[in-house]
């Protein structure tokens, strides 16, 4: 994979020890292999560079470190540099490039995941596809998936996440991606950043990895802030729409609820293909309109393309459907934001059965969150009967009990799972939504079938 010199040089770091190859890299000793290269991360609650020594016990091979040159009393050589994540980034850019390989990068403040899983869906109907797994989509994460590339790829698809300014950057330059996806533009980190214009200039960072005049930027057309991008923000890249309304490029109209999925016609260059997709909900048609229009960017044929729509698979807790005797559950625990709440509200609102919606807080919203979640009221519609948990569900709480909507709130999970368990009936379905720390699944555990 590398050498030790050839890491000092593309790190900018000094070697300390023998010139020797490595064949693999890793962050935690947990995962050392014999020979590989171990990179001394340190984190809030850890210092990978007291463990440099334990990782050469178990076969690693040589090291990357931040201390004082020298400083590391080991046998095995080691790369001595001023900030180990900014050095494993260089490494993982470098790695990236030595491959001929085509490269979506994907953001967006919601449906990150969901879309990179149809883009996947779609490049691997014709190219062996790397994709992110998990949510390795931060500075640690994204190089171990860049290193999980070999000659036997011929596409990636590379989630990158954020909560500050300069993050989508430094990501998008160590991916280097041959187009890049903005799904939309929300409230997710308002607390740090404060406007959605500034979310906005977050994401369009991932224009800093791309080559400005081959690299297109593909974004949802609907979204108010993306449908009107200027050329001082895109600089020449090429912008490709996507989305319902008649502005976009590849457009969907026609659509039909189906029993698990949603039908459509998908509108491209005048001319129009049946499609469908293996998910509820009409956010997973945009995630199909984007993955299509990034298999047109790398050289696939739109009969390829929407076949593959079909060949999705949901990740995680992302608004998975379960039966559980004669009571539906959807699961949608793993983040939330007031967009991603209308989302999984509509969802909700296309099962048949009586609608519950257990939601949680919505973190991580500021100044503003008392006023975001109270406005979630406007979709009381979309469900029956709200169980609310969390101190700031309490806004909610009270917009819901003003429009004579059944509602019930509780800062206490087992309190409100007690009221929730004693009001199911047979026939309902029943909506688990809320920001990650919530751990709504705790409470969907409890759920059993009614029969």
């Amino acid at each position: 994979m590398f050498t030790t010199k050839e890491i000092a040089e593309v790190t900018g770091g000094k070697l300390v020890g023998n010139d020797i190859a490595v064949s693999f890299v890793s962050t935690d000793t947990r995962t050392i292999e014999k020979g590989a290269l171990f990179i001394a991360i340190k984190g809030e609650n850890f210092d990978g560079n007291d463990y440099i020594e334990q990782a050469a016990e178990s076969g690693a091979a040589a090291a990357i470190s931040e201390r004082a040159a020298g400083s590391v009393k080991t046998d095995i050589p080691v790369i001595y540099v001023d900030n180990t994540r900014a050095a494993q980034l260089k490494l993982a850019r470098y790695y990236r490039d030595k491959f001929d390989i085509k490269v979506c990068g994907v953001t967006g403040s919601v449906g990150k995941t969901s879309t990179k899983d149809m883009i996947y869906a779609v490049l691997a109907a014709k190219y062996n596809t790397l994709k992110t797994e998990g949510n390795f989509n931060n500075d640690i994460g994204l190089p171990r998936t860049l290193f999980g590339l070999n000659d036997g790829y011929g596409a990636a698809v590379i989630e990158m996440g954020m909560s500050d300014r300069g993050e989508i950057s430094v990501l998008s330059k160590a991916a280097h991606p041959d187009c890049a996806v903005i799904t939309n533009i929300g409230w997710c980190h308002i607390e740090n950043l404060g406007t959605q214009e500034n979310i906005l200039a977050a994401k369009l960072e991932i224009l800093d990895g791309m080559d400005s005049e081959s690299a297109p930027l593909i974004v949802c057309g609907d979204d108010e802030f993306l449908g009107n991008l200027s050329a001082a923000q895109t600089g020449s890249h090429k912008v490709v729409k996507f989305g319902f309304d008649e502005c976009n490029d590849v457009r969907a109209t026609d659509i039909i609820h189906v029993d698990g999925g949603e039908k459509f016609t998908l509108n491209y260059c005048g001319k129009t293909y049946g499609a469908q997709v293996p998910a509820v909900g009409e956010h997973h048609i945009l995630n199909a309109l984007a993955a299509f229009a990034v298999g047109i960017e790398f050289s696939m044929t739109a009969e390829e393309i929407v076949p593959a729509f079909m060949n999705y698979k949901g990740s995680g807790m992302r608004q998975k459907i379960e039966k559980r005797g004669d009571v539906t559950v959807i699961l949608d625990c793993y983040n939330a934001s007031p967009t991603s709440m209308k989302s999984s509200l509509n969802v909700l609102s296309t099962m048949k059965g009586r609608k519950i919606a257990v939601l949680g807080d919505m973190l991580e919203l500021g100044e503003q969150s008392a006023e975001l979640h109270a406005g979630l009221a406007e979709l009381s519609g979309l469900a029956d009967e709200f169980f609310l948990y969390g101190h700031e569900m309490a806004a909610l709480r009270d917009e819901l009990k003003r429009k004579s909507v059944p509602v019930t709130q509780s800062e206490d999970k087992d309190e409100l799972t007690g009221k929730l368990l004693s009001e199911i009936k047979s026939g309902d379905v029943i909506l688990f939504k809320g920001s990650r720390g919530m751990k709504m699944e705790e409470i969907a555990e409890k759920i059993g079938g009614i029969v």
